[in-house]
């Protein structure tokens, strides 16, 4: 791997520790404590304990590094120009069911530009690293976009939309329209982090998903892009932590994209 900066090598150390308890978890998964965020959104005790272990961790190597992870929120807010972007578990509702198919996410920021970022599936052991200028590589072997060109033979991954929501109906017009366009079945996979890491290592050709946080997509944002890809919202533009739409997918196939979700 050529990737081997000292602020991988943080988060790798981080991401270690963490697994060990998230992979021991995941066999007692009976035991769990769960509560609920909101509508269809849940939270474990192990959530929280693999946070508590990777904020620990990188707040020993890096004290004056602001953070943003999902259950804590801000912590040491304009105290630095580098912020970690923390998603202790993404894919908690596959977790408690006992669905192999989560990952932890940690990205850095410098000046708010995501500029290294891992995503780690501790239960397949596969480990997606990115760093920009430098590329992106799963288990050391360089990653590319898929290099299919046309949508209908395209696989996609899409996330949602949840009951509940308010955009619940346009959600569905999205999945129609997506499904309508492709030969294969929409993927529906339950970890929007280990989507855009797929997109990056050429397993699927494109993400499309609306009501996105920031900590689910800032590493996987950096793999793709690292892999030759684009991510954008759906009007092609750069303002998808705004407007919370992403879609992320190799050149080929973005303008069908675009013009499909318009």
């Amino acid at each position: 791997m050529k990737i081997n900066s000292a602020n991988i090598n943080v988060i790798l150390k981080a991401c270690t520790k963490a697994s060990k308890i998230l992979i021991r978890d995941f066999g007692e998964i009976e035991k769990l404590q769960v509560s609920i965020k909101g509508p269809g959104d849940f939270v474990t005790n192990s959530d929280k304990r693999i946070e508590k272990i990777i904020i620990e961790t990188l707040s020993q190597a890096r004290p004056d590094y602001q953070i943003l992870s999902e259950e804590t929120g801000e912590i040491n807010k304009n105290s630095s120009e580098y912020r970690w972007i923390i998603d202790p578990i993404d894919g908690t509702l596959n977790f408690m069911h006992g669905i192999p198919h989560f990952c932890i996410s940690v990205a850095l920021e410098h000046k708010n530009e995501i500029i290294c970022g891992v995503i780690f599936d501790p239960i397949k052991d596969e480990l997606f690293i990115s760093e920009k200028g430098n590329g992106a590589y799963l288990n050391n072997k360089r990653m590319r976009v898929s290099s299919r060109k046309n949508l209908k033979d395209s696989v996609i991954f899409f996330g949602g939309p949840k009951a509940n929501k308010k955009d619940w109906l346009v959600g569905m017009q999205d999945y129609q329209k997506l499904s309508s366009a492709v030969i294969s079945p929409i993927r529906k996979m339950g970890s929007a982090a280990l989507d855009l890491a797929y997109v990056a290592s050429g397993r699927g050709e494109g993400l499309c998903q609306r009501n996105l946080n920031y900590w689910d997509i800032a590493a996987g944002i950096l793999m793709v892009k690292e892999s030759g890809g684009i991510v954008c919202d759906f009007k092609g533009k750069q303002n998808h932590a705004e407007n919370k739409t992403l879609l992320a997918s190799n050149s080929e196939i973005n303008p069908e994209l675009l013009n499909l979700l318009n």
